[in-house]
């Protein structure tokens, strides 16, 4: 909060590229924002009337939001601004990539992204018609990079022989992945519970899980 009680500016801060350090300040603040976290799942088509659901891959958060921008007192054009925001969709010569950013909202939210999306709606204009006031919906799509995803995911490695009991869609690669965090140990598994036929998991059967 500012000194007078009023919300700090959101901003968004450019962190690589040629404008690394540039900040486009919002002259006034969302008055929502959406953060939308999801998973990947395939299905798997059986008999039975639901298809069976297995993971497949983590997914990006994405934070959107509606920007609003007004010229109108000092009659200028607005695209000044709304540029900005599209810079952020350009490929940097420097990077060969659009720059990452960081939307930062007091100590509310502070999200490292790209963004992937922006759409913009002029509402008011000038008797020549140039703009002096938009809304830009934009969609920005959390980045990290692969160190720090490593570094975030909980593993637990195998140190004495543990029991897994199957769950309807587990295969031995997905418990591999999970236990050992390594789906190339599905051979362990199936070697150590003399498995022929590694698609053949009977829901709700023992499978012994060795140390390594």
């Amino acid at each position: 909060m500012s000194e007078r009680g009023s919300l700090e500016k959101a901003h968004i801060e450019v962190l690589n590229g040629s404008q690394a350090g540039t900040e486009i300040t919002c002259a006034f603040n969302p008055q929502e924002y959406q953060l939308r976290k999801s998973v990947g799942y395939s299905e798997h088509k059986t008999l039975l009337d639901v298809p069976i659901k297995q993971f497949t891959r983590g997914v990006a958060d994405t934070l959107s939001m509606e920007l609003f921008f007004d010229t109108t007192k000092t009659d200028t054009d607005v695209r000044q601004h709304t540029d900005q925001v599209d810079s952020l969709l350009e490929v940097d010569g420097q990077i060969h990539a659009p720059p990452l950013c960081r939307f930062v909202w007091g100590g509310g939210i502070a999200f490292k992204a790209v963004l992937v999306e922006s759409n913009k709606r002029f509402t008011k204009f000038l008797p020549d018609g140039t703009p002096v006031r938009a809304w830009v919906d934009v969609t920005f799509e959390e980045y990290k990079e692969a160190e720090q995803q490593k570094s975030q995911i909980k593993h637990e490695s195998t140190d004495k022989m543990k029991v897994w009991t199957v769950s309807e869609g587990d295969t031995l690669w997905l418990i591999a992945d999970e236990e050992y965090d390594d789906t190339s140990h599905w051979r362990t598994i199936a070697e150590a519970n003399d498995i022929e036929n590694p698609r053949n998991l009977e829901t709700g059967s023992k499978l012994s899980l060795p140390p390594l």
